[in-house]
């Protein structure tokens, strides 16, 4: 049994937290939001109500928060709370150099860490079958290791500090870009007559297949366990594909990458959430596409 801090007790984050309960682990919960504590402790976590509590005597502590300044923010006041030798993890999606910034945070602390994004949705999270992607030294993803694999089923060790980060951004990429694609093939059969199961035979059996159309079909009917079965309720909201697409054009930018088809998902998706739809799942975005074919 491990003692662990979970810190970000929201949709994904409570989820996450209470499988380590699940797998035997003692764990401790804290978030601003009292509401998400009160959920958490339903599930077997113990809450807290502030950070120094949740990470009194922890031998691991997890982040799960927003954005990359609410990661720097708590890694910092990690130094005075926790002592040397802590194996600190964070499973946000930031940019990458906020990710390597909470690295250099930890190495200062002479602490163990590990940038760890998720991909799986809340879905994911609440069966355990997310995958992570994980950043920083061998040493560290070696301990790290069972208290991952208590919350995911695929673990994935993509590099040094930040490389995790990197390999969630560019797969997020592809990700809003295929679901544009499949969401505009679909338009367009729906244009020439064809029904969805039939395009969906067609796609999923050949070169056009992908993840975006076998798993999260945009429309309803063919993967009955698809969003678009459940009034496109996420899942994954547009708000936070555009969050994953616009650090990927961040990213890109600083880099000197050429990636013009993820910046027009980002500027589609962007679109989408000014349109008042950014809790919606996002492959809700087919909607906005037909929109555009009848004006």
């Amino acid at each position: 049994m491990t003692r662990i801090a979970f810190v970000g007790l929201g949709n994904m984050g409570g989820p996450m937290a209470a499988n380590l309960v699940k797998a035997g682990h003692d764990v401790r919960g804290f978030d601003l939001s009292e509401a998400s504590v009160k959920a958490a402790i339903e599930t077997g976590v113990k809450g807290t109500v502030a950070l120094a509590e949740a990470v009194s005597d922890a031998d691991c502590v997890i982040t799960m928060l927003p954005k990359g300044q609410h990661v720097i923010a708590v890694w910092t006041d990690l130094a005075t709370l926790i002592p040397e030798g802590t194996l600190v993890i964070d499973c946000s999606t930031v940019d990458v150099e906020s990710a390597r910034k909470a690295h250099e945070l930890a190495d200062v602390m002479n602490c163990i860490s590990l940038d760890a994004p998720v991909s799986g949705g809340t879905g994911g999270a609440a069966a355990g079958t997310l995958t992570f992607m994980v950043g920083g030294s061998e040493e560290a993803f070696a301990l790290g290791l069972p208290i991952l694999q208590a919350m995911g089923k695929k673990i994935v060790h993509c590099g040094g500090p930040g490389a995790g980060q990197a390999a969630k951004i560019c797969n997020n990429m592809i990700l809003g870009i295929s679901m544009i694609g499949v969401c505009e093939a679909f338009g367009l059969a729906e244009k020439l007559g064809l029904s969805h199961q039939a395009l969906f035979d067609v796609a999923s059996t050949s070169s056009g297949q992908c993840w975006s159309l076998t798993t999260y079909c945009p429309v309803p009917g063919p993967v009955p366990t698809s969003p678009a079965n459940h009034d496109y309720r996420p899942g994954f909201a547009a708000a936070l594909m555009l969050k994953d697409l616009l650090l990927s054009q961040e990213a890109a930018s600083q880099s000197g990458a050429a990636t013009p088809l993820g910046a027009h998902a980002a500027e589609l998706y962007a679109a989408f959430e000014k349109a008042g739809h950014g809790g919606e799942d996002f492959s809700a975005i087919i909607h906005m596409l037909r929109e555009k074919a009848r004006s």
